[in-house]
């Protein structure tokens, strides 16, 4: 699995200046965080892609699917 972060970066390559205002502080999470067994602050690394995913609504197109796919793959 890649590291979160790694993920994050990519995220923010795709989906530009246009990130949902409720995915961001999620995503500003996801790039602190290596996998989704740590902790940021008092959220653990797996609510943090749940969050994520849950207001990530408006982020489409095939590089959104699939990272959404490997970030639910993740917190299974």
């Amino acid at each position: 699995m890649r590291p979160l972060n790694e993920i994050a970066r990519d995220i923010r390559e795709d989906w530009g200046t246009k990130v949902n205002y409720g995915a961001q502080p999620y995503l500003n999470a996801m790039s602190r965080l290596r996998n989704v067994e740590e902790n940021y602050h008092h959220d653990d690394g797996r609510s943090i892609v749940r969050y994520f995913l849950a207001n990530a609504g408006t982020w489409r197109g095939e590089t959104a699917r699939k990272i959404k796919l490997e970030l639910k793959t993740m917190i299974l």
